[in-house]
């Protein structure tokens, strides 16, 4: 999982939970999506993205979350 890649899905989409699914989290990709209307998936994304950006990256730029 590229960490470039899942940052920006979880800052620009993460309120419908694309990096969730990107991630290989199906059922908290879809939770996301059923409460994307509350905006709290957003917050939460905005925070999982911030966190992901201080996480260090293999050789390959790959995450592990």
């Amino acid at each position: 999982m590229s960490k470039l890649t899942y940052v920006l899905l979880a800052f620009f989409l993460g309120g419908l939970g694309a990096h969730k699914f990107y991630s290989g989290k199906t059922l908290m990709g879809v939770l996301y999506l059923v409460f994307c209307w509350t905006y709290i998936p957003a917050l939460i994304a905005l925070v999982e993205g911030i966190i992901a950006i201080t996480k260090k990256a293999d050789a390959d730029g790959c995450i592990y979350m």
